[in-house]
């Protein structure tokens, strides 16, 4: 059953052990529990506190070598683009510029951060269907690499604004190819009737007017379909769609000189298969191959989600008239994505005690005052005491970016596990912070 968003069926679900056996960088030594990378997460709460965000760069960087090998392996001229909608964490992005990465932004925040950690201005592409006049005033100032049009009217947009600066600004005109990606409504983003992109019956003509328009140098065509896709066939079919949009520009004789094929890969939150690097490598190959152009990717949640996890601690555990109700000290405000998309992650104790004990049906919530703030229901977990931990997997992704201070709640710290030691690299939000840009 697919565990992607919903709840799986009892029958369905994997267990804590499943869970960890296909996630080598977690592992159980027996007199501290539950490690990642061999650092005892027990110990790594009593330094910082919870709920606290912990990032392995060895799983980072294991990631964005395999994907980096799979498109070299398949004969592709391609560069990582990270998106940095799924975690705009600096420790992380200096990492990934270190690595060669460049960066996928959708706003002027993030493009900040992107320039803070260290990436080049011709390395950012700036995506987004919203962009202010603002924003892609200070975008092409500062010499960004490449914007991703959205619409005739965002295309008018920039070539005024690139007038007036004096500058011709590099723009790829986003294809929306009326593909379902097959995941979730609420992040499908290549159909018909989603907010993003351009009809690809409205691309020729777009395209040769921008290549004409003396502000304006067309570098190529870019596409994106949605996110956390876990089948190769949305792909096959979008991709299809765009070679035959190239293939056509090329026979016009308009220049085309990359195409940036966005991101979306799709991870395993449960134990349920997922796409290989070297598979989606060879879908790109067989689509573009033969164009010998460059292409840009832009993954942003297959980096980073199985890098993260968020470690809570337990409240106490209640007992209602039907149900076992596990408290934490994290909530919604921290991890949104159950509440707004339903989605599964695993939840591990991380006490020795508890990873091995029988287990019953268990709803995990936070203190929110929200029903929706619920991290499980139903799940198999063994009797918790109070004080003990959990850590909730796969929280690398959308997890500390969406997070907010609803009810008044101080954002989580962030550590980073590199090198043997567990430094911190975000320190957690006062209760006074809360305040500092209110106006009495």
């Amino acid at each position: 059953m697919d565990m992607t968003f919903g709840q799986p069926s009892a029958e369905a679900e994997p267990s804590i052990a499943e869970l960890l056996a296909a996630r080598p960088w977690l592992t159980v030594a027996p007199d501290v529990g539950l490690m990642l990378d061999r650092i005892p997460l027990a110990r790594v709460a009593r330094e910082h506190g919870t709920p606290l965000w912990v990032y392995s760069d060895t799983v980072l960087t294991a990631r964005y070598r395999a994907l980096e090998t799979a498109l070299t392996g398949a004969a592709l001229s391609a560069r990582i683009h990270f998106a940095l909608k799924a975690n705009t964490t600096l420790a992380l992005l200096r990492r990934l510029a270190a690595l060669g990465s460049g960066a996928d932004v959708v706003s002027l925040g993030e493009y900040e951060a992107a320039r803070r950690a260290g990436f080049a201005p011709q390395a950012i592409v700036f995506s987004g269907v919203g962009k202010t006049e603002a924003e892609l005033s200070a975008a092409l100032a500062r010499g960004v690499g490449q914007i991703n049009v959205e619409s005739a009217e965002e295309l008018e947009r920039i070539a005024a604004i690139a007038a007036r600066l004096g500058l011709r600004a590099p723009v790829a005109l986003r294809v929306n190819p009326d593909v379902d990606a097959g995941t979730h409504a609420k992040i499908t983003t290549g159909k018909a009737d989603n907010k993003f992109g351009i009809p690809s019956d409205r691309i020729e003509p777009l395209y040769a007017q921008a290549v004409a328009t003396p502000s304006l140098r067309l570098v190529g065509l870019a596409v994106h379909i949605g996110s956390q896709i876990l089948t190769l066939e949305p792909y096959r079919r979008a991709y299809g769609r765009l070679a035959d949009l190239v293939r056509r520009l090329l026979a016009r004789g308009l220049p085309v000189e990359r195409i940036d094929l966005g991101g979306g890969l799709g991870i395993p939150y449960g134990t349920e298969p997922a796409p290989l690097p070297t598979a989606f490598a060879s879908v790109l190959s067989q689509a573009f191959g033969a164009f010998r152009l460059p292409v840009i990717l832009e993954p942003g949640r297959w980096l980073v989600g199985p890098a993260g996890l968020l470690l809570a601690r337990v409240v106490l555990q209640k007992h209602g008239a039907a149900r076992r109700f596990v408290v934490l000290d994290a909530g919604m405000n921290d991890l949104l994505r159950p509440a707004i998309y339903d989605a599964w992650h695993g939840i591990v104790p991380v006490n020795p005690s508890r990873l091995h004990a029988p287990v019953s049906p268990a709803d995990v919530v936070g203190p929110v005052c929200e029903t929706g703030d619920t991290f499980a229901r139903g799940r198999a977990l063994p009797e918790f005491a109070a004080d003990d931990l959990v850590a909730i997997l796969d929280a690398g992704a959308y997890g500390a970016v969406m997070s907010s201070v609803y009810n008044l709640r101080p954002r989580a710290a962030a550590v980073l596990v590199e090198g043997g030691t567990a430094r911190l690299v975000r320190r957690r939000q006062t209760i006074d912070e809360l305040f500092s840009d209110d106006m009495a």
